[in-house]
């Protein structure tokens, strides 16, 4: 049993990565369903929060069946940290995370995000006015350092800790690596083994695979992995998992069936949440990687990324489950695509 704090999860949990225009309640519902522990929404600028900005109101939307959920902010002014954390703890979410890992030039150029990691006093400083102004257990995702002389991790840990974080998300890159070349977790794995870490320690980065997770999770000792970019259009690497680390066997392909009833329920959350037209039109992205492997499948992705009713699009992808009825789709390497090249902060 690993715990945050009040919250109790299950032996090594996975967590879905908080990740900008990705990470929303549509998306958040496919991946609950197919295996998902611990869930964050998209993060939130906490200056957006202060003024009341409608987008950051938005994404402070959670619903009972994604708990444990929590919510991210990201910012580089103590007041304003605080003065978010506040208005985050009204909604009721099971914890508060303080974002201060995005690479995003807008975000770690301005010392948020990334860019604290250039001032682990002021990191220090702004995660102790977040957990004297909540009573929310308050967690930390961030990355090994700002460069490669700055790898500052270790020191991080224990002073955050020290602070009052009840867990700590680590990705295994320097800020100036952005996504490029491959995570190196041996950090992580140190942070994890020192003797004056008491607090639960997540693994993030390059996870997209049911062995990798076995190896690094044997590996690093961590107490749950992080998994974000691997969810991208194939949730069901949660499931995987959790029952190669349970069997040491593979769970068969998500057979077509189960891709349009995947496709189907994003859909419906999307058009619930979001409204019939942006609810469409933003679904539209997420078609190609549900349909992946599929022969022949742009005449049918070409209608449906033009559809304007979510009646029309379900008449589709009923042609599609009856087109490719029994058809297996090729099992290949999840692809870890760069969600940041599109973000829109």
């Amino acid at each position: 049993m690993v715990r945050i704090d009040n919250i109790q999860l299950h032996d090594f949990p996975l967590l879905l990565a908080p990740m900008e225009d990705v990470s929303d309640p549509p998306f958040r519902a496919v991946c609950k369903d197919k295996g998902a522990d611990l869930m964050y929404t998209e993060f939130i600028s906490s200056e957006g929060l202060i003024r009341d900005a409608i987008k950051s109101r938005k994404k402070l939307d959670i619903f009972d069946y994604e708990r444990p959920v929590g919510i991210q902010i990201f910012g580089g002014d103590e007041d304003s940290l605080s003065m978010a954390a506040k208005i985050v703890e009204v909604t009721n979410p099971d914890l508060l995370d303080i974002n201060f890992g995005c690479p995003v030039k807008k975000v770690a150029l301005k010392g948020a995000g990334a860019g604290v990691l250039k001032d682990i006093d002021l990191m220090v400083r702004l995660t102790s006015a977040v957990v004297k102004s909540t009573s929310l257990p308050v967690t930390v995702k961030t990355r090994l350092g700002w460069d490669d002389k700055t790898r500052n991790i270790e020191e991080v840990a224990e002073r955050l800790q020290d602070v009052g974080i009840k867990a700590l998300a680590i990705h295994g890159r320097t800020r100036t690596q952005m996504y490029k070349g491959e995570a190196d977790w041996t950090l992580i794995g140190k942070v994890k083994n020192n003797p004056r870490i008491n607090i639960p320690i997540f693994g993030n980065g390059d996870i997209d695979s049911p062995e990798k997770a076995v190896e690094y999770k044997n590996r690093y000792g961590v107490d749950g992995i992080m998994i974000g970019r691997a969810a991208i259009g194939y949730p069901w690497i949660f499931d995987e998992i959790k029952h190669f680390i349970k069997t040491g066997e593979h769970l068969p392909s998500p057979t077509i069936a189960d891709r349009i009833a995947v496709c189907r329920k994003h859909l419906n959350f999307s058009v619930q949440w979001k409204g019939p037209v942006v609810g469409i039109n933003e679904m539209r992205r997420h078609y190609a990687n549900y349909l992946k492997g599929l022969p022949n499948i742009k005449e049918y992705r070409n209608r449906l990324v033009t559809l304007p009713t979510e009646e029309e699009v379900n008449e589709v992808l009923n042609e599609v489950a009856v087109t490719y009825a029994g058809f297996e789709v090729e099992k290949t390497p999840i692809e870890l695509i760069n969600y940041h090249e599109k973000c829109p902060i």
